[in-house]
């Protein structure tokens, strides 16, 4: 059975798990080294002071998260936000990203959020695939913004009016 729920810092292991996968075996998140228990923990209680971030567990254990952040920090960027979904790889595929981003997308529209931004980092079908599938569309695409594992790399954003 799964259910989504609002993250917290119990949280954090689980989410590093998750997360430290893409950081060091991809391009797709553009740290390098692997995130602590205790900064996943700071940064979840800082995004959840303003924002959703959800988890999605299946039979008690963790399979995915996605949050949002504040787009930039001027006031009229105020309704707007960047979204994030990361899923363990052993579940994409299932419908949890799709999941997460239906339930996080409802909340940040019921605070009055009207655009939800996302970034991807090039090439990631998978990312694009669940990101078209939930009504955003491409609006921007930056060559060799990033440079991780030696080589450059592109970013596309993704945009959803809410």
């Amino acid at each position: 059975m799964t259910n989504i729920r609002a993250a917290n810092i119990a949280d954090a292991e689980a989410i590093c798990d998750i997360y430290n996968h893409y950081v060091s075996n991809t391009t797709i998140s553009f740290e390098e080294l692997a995130v602590t228990s205790a900064e996943m923990s700071r940064r979840i209680l800082d995004v959840s002071k303003s924002l959703p971030w959800l988890v999605i567990e299946s039979d008690g254990v963790i399979e995915g998260y996605a949050y949002a952040t504040q787009w930039r920090v001027r006031a009229a960027y105020r309704f707007s936000v960047e979204v994030t979904v990361y899923l363990s790889p052993a579940v994409i595929g299932k419908g949890y990203g799709a999941s997460l981003y239906g339930k996080l997308l409802e909340q940040l529209s019921r605070l009055g959020v009207h655009a939800a931004i996302a970034g991807i980092a090039l090439p990631n079908d998978a990312s694009i695939k669940l990101h078209e599938k939930m009504g955003f569309r491409k609006v921007a695409h930056f060559e060799q913004v990033g440079f991780k594992n030696k080589q450059w790399i592109d970013v596309g954003y993704w945009q959803k009016l809410l």
